[in-house]
């Protein structure tokens, strides 16, 4: 039987595997509504969580001091890597008992170090779709524990300068759109003209 945490991450992984496939490697350059990131440093980043928090939910050690270039090092097989790697993520949260206690290093709520992996693994593949023009739509029964997340954890991160402030929300905002706002980002971002 599988955790709640992996039920979630499964739902996640499976929506951002089809963007992932067909993210062409001419828009690893492009930005991002992430500021700090392009495409390829964000996929960078996305691989360092991945890996990360598969170590955190088996209660070991995690690294996120410096992100290493993992498309330089997969080459043109980091899309297939990425679908191996979040595949272990999944299955690392699925263990029974791995989304209760504390997880890892963080010493941080294991239910809240599973609701980091979902938020990264649903808000940058909004990112990532942004950046790139290709279509994607988060799994909207995965948004409660990240929506969660930032309400509790928002000026902690802000402060960290993990988000940024709460960006203006558009009339008839959905649910999703308050969670990007909340995480600083703009729900109308869209990439420059070129």
């Amino acid at each position: 039987m599988t955790t709640r945490t992996g039920e979630l991450l499964a739902a996640a992984r499976d929506r951002a595997l089809p963007l992932v496939r067909v993210l062409p490697d001419d828009a690893l350059a492009a930005p991002t509504p992430c500021a700090e990131y392009d495409v390829r440093n964000l996929l960078n980043h996305l691989f360092h969580v991945v890996v990360g928090f598969q170590a955190l939910a088996a209660r070991e050690e995690a690294d996120f001091s410096l992100t290493p270039d993992r498309l330089a090092e997969y080459g043109d097989g980091w899309r297939a890597r990425f679908e191996e790697e979040t595949g272990r993520l999944v299955a690392a949260w699925a263990v029974p008992g791995a989304d209760q206690g504390v997880a890892g290093s963080m010493n941080l709520p294991a239910r809240t170090v599973g609701a980091m992996a979902l938020l990264d693994l649903t808000v940058h593949l909004w990112d990532l779709a942004r950046a790139t023009g290709l279509p994607w739509t988060p799994d909207t029964e995965g948004l409660r524990a990240p929506e969660e997340l930032v309400a509790v954890m928002g000026p902690t991160a802000r402060k960290a300068g993990v988000f940024g402030e709460p960006a203006p929300m558009p009339a008839g905002a959905s649910a999703f759109e308050a969670l990007l706002a909340g995480t600083g980002r703009d729900p109308r971002w869209s990439r420059p003209a070129a």
